[in-house]
């Protein structure tokens, strides 16, 4: 494989990450759980809200992207459930800080580059071939 397809191919394996990351993100934007103690800590025993992640793209020497992952800070927004069972004496539990739009953004974004990078791949290929084509 080439330069040019393995540092579009990175790119590929980046959007991927990306979209994974912020599908689960999504799917958890109700994963409520206690309100952590002034330390940071959730009391045992009881539920801890969801931590939405994050991805920060950063170039690799040589050509290329890496995705790295952790967790969004802050992570929480205490809201009010009074319902809830691990929720606190005024009502309140921790809600995950999930922006459904900022979302949407970042799986179409992922979308576009994952098919910009295939395309990048495909065009290399086609000038491989061609250049083989032309010296056999």
């Amino acid at each position: 494989m080439s330069s040019i397809s393995t540092i579009a191919v990175s790119g590929m394996t980046a959007a991927v990450r990306r979209v994974e990351v912020s599908a689960g993100n999504v799917a958890n934007v109700r994963s409520t759980g206690a309100l952590p103690a002034a330390d940071g800590r959730v009391p045992e025993g009881l539920q801890q809200a969801y931590t939405p992640l994050r991805v920060t793209q950063t170039a690799v020497a040589g050509g290329g992207t890496r995705a790295t992952v952790t967790a969004a800070t802050p992570a929480h927004v205490p809201t009010s459930d009074p319902q809830a069972p691990f929720a606190d004496p005024n009502g309140l539990v921790a809600a995950p800080i999930v922006d459904l739009s900022q979302e949407m953004v970042e799986q179409v974004i992922a979308s576009y580059t994952f098919t910009a990078d295939a395309r990048l791949v495909q065009a290399d290929d086609e000038m491989t071939q061609t250049l083989l084509d032309a010296t056999a």
